[in-house]
């Protein structure tokens, strides 16, 4: 699109403003809205954003103590380039478009989640694949306000729609239907695709799928709906959280689905079980499965909700339609089969998950790794089960220790992703966190509103 053509698709849908849109190492979405004329100037060039965009904590508290990499300085600019691809009418009057972080040097800033998922994207599409993905996100809706939220520290909340848990159940209240309904009409309007949505198993706990597409696009997809679904909460006085536990209720994930194409259709189909790619792409997803949890549980709370028997993988395991394990393979169909990643809290940044798994599996593809045994019967509590990390600092000693994903996602991205997790952790236990309680204070006023 040139500049004639944005200027005149701007004036077509009564566009006055544009908010640039994005997401932090955290997943939380961040942005500006810009004046038409601002946007319009400085669209080529990019926008500057200070580099504490992904040097400071979820409490604004600048990352110190660990090695700056060269995009990060003395609060220098880098520059949010919008991919004019995903430009959409947010709301009347207002566009919203999707970007990436550049350095001054025009060079991607390797910490960029986009950045980085593109790239891996690109590495699946040099050995001849064509990437699918699918995203299901999952959170918990409050009657109360996010004011009414603030004032009670986000405690003793009342869940929309009764507080009766459950899974798939209908009878809920209007106001339930409403909220999701409205969900649903926005989404459309900003032609986001959607396949379902649904109650599930906590009370207020609702469950929304994001349609099958292209890893970046579907990532895309995933910010934004959940932007809409804090959006709408707003608009209807209702509140919304993404946190992985938000108490003693069920916890909340965000699960992957995820296969590879050739021309000649789906590469994880064979019709006896697992294809060769998709067996020797679980290859590589196993082995860096302890260090890309630091990714897909990347908070203190993330790791509550790794109780057997509730859903969550605890074990490092695979299987065949096996919903106990951290990866289902789902085979025998030549559209459907695809791997099911299940260790994601809703709390994980998908653009960030994405791109670990996918790079661990091209991982094991190109250097035709085999997987273990898949597993049959129930994962949780088995005693010969190699335990999925525990704890963000486990976890970050896990990745540390990984052979895979520096190869596949960059040793600066890893070498920065485990030191902004530490200072997590020592945060927790500076800042008022006991790790021997239920759910703190520290960790609702932390992550309710922001992860």
């Amino acid at each position: 699109m040139t500049i004639d053509e944005l200027d005149r698709w701007l004036d077509e849908h009564g566009i006055t403003s544009v908010e640039i849109q994005a997401t932090n190492l955290d997943g939380t979405f961040i942005g500006k809205t810009l004046s038409r004329g601002k946007f319009l100037g400085s669209v080529e060039q990019g926008f500057a954003f200070a580099d504490v965009v992904f040097g400071n904590d979820l409490s604004s508290t600048p990352i110190l103590g660990i090695p700056f990499p060269s995009w990060r300085g003395e609060l220098a600019d880098i520059f949010l380039r919008p991919d004019l691809s995903t430009l959409v009418v947010w709301k009347p009057g207002k566009a919203a478009v999707i970007g990436d972080f550049w350095t001054q040097d025009d060079t991607p800033v390797s910490v960029c989640p986009r950045n980085l998922l593109r790239r891996v994207e690109a590495d699946a599409k040099e050995i001849g694949f064509t990437v699918n993905t699918a995203i299901e996100i999952e959170a918990t809706v409050f009657e109360e306000s996010v004011r009414e939220a603030r004032a009670k520290g986000y405690e003793n909340l009342t869940p929309l729609g009764g507080t009766s848990g459950g899974a798939y159940v209908l009878a809920k209240d209007a106001d339930w239907r409403a909220y999701l309904e409205r969900v649903e009409e926005r989404l459309r309007d900003i032609g986001i695709d959607w396949e379902a949505w649904n109650d599930e198993a906590a009370a207020g706990q609702i469950e929304v799928n994001v349609a099958m597409g292209s890893a970046v696009e579907v990532a895309d997809r995933w910010a934004r709906c959940r932007q809409v679904m804090r959006e709408v909460g707003h608009e209807l006085g209702r509140t919304v959280t993404f946190m992985a536990k938000w108490s003693d209720a069920w916890g909340q994930a965000s699960h992957l689905n995820l296969s590879l194409a050739t021309p000649d259709g789906n590469a994880f189909y064979s019709p006896d079980g697992p294809s060769d790619v998709m067996s020797r792409f679980i290859g590589g997803v196993m082995p860096a499965m302890a260090g890309t949890t630091s990714i897909s549980l990347p908070f203190i709370t993330s790791y509550r909700r790794l109780i057997p028997a509730e859903g969550p993988p605890t074990t490092i395991s695979w299987g065949v339609g096996n919903k106990t394990t951290a990866v289902r393979a789902v085979v025998d169909h030549p559209k459907q089969s695809r791997i099911e990643y299940r260790v994601p809290g809703s709390d994980a940044n998908m653009y960030l998950v994405t791109a670990a798994v996918l790079g661990a599996g091209l991982f094991g593809i190109r250097n035709e790794l085999e997987p273990p045994t898949a597993l049959t019967g129930m994962a949780w509590f088995r005693p010969d089960g190699e335990p999925i990390p525990a704890s963000i600092s486990q976890a970050a000693a896990a990745l540390e220790a990984d052979k895979i994903l520096p190869e596949a996602l960059g040793g600066e991205f890893v070498g920065y992703w485990i030191g902004t997790r530490l200072s997590e952790w020592l945060s927790f236990h500076t800042g008022g966190g006991d790790p021997d309680s239920g759910i703190t204070p520290w960790e609702r006023n932390r992550y309710f509103e922001l992860a």
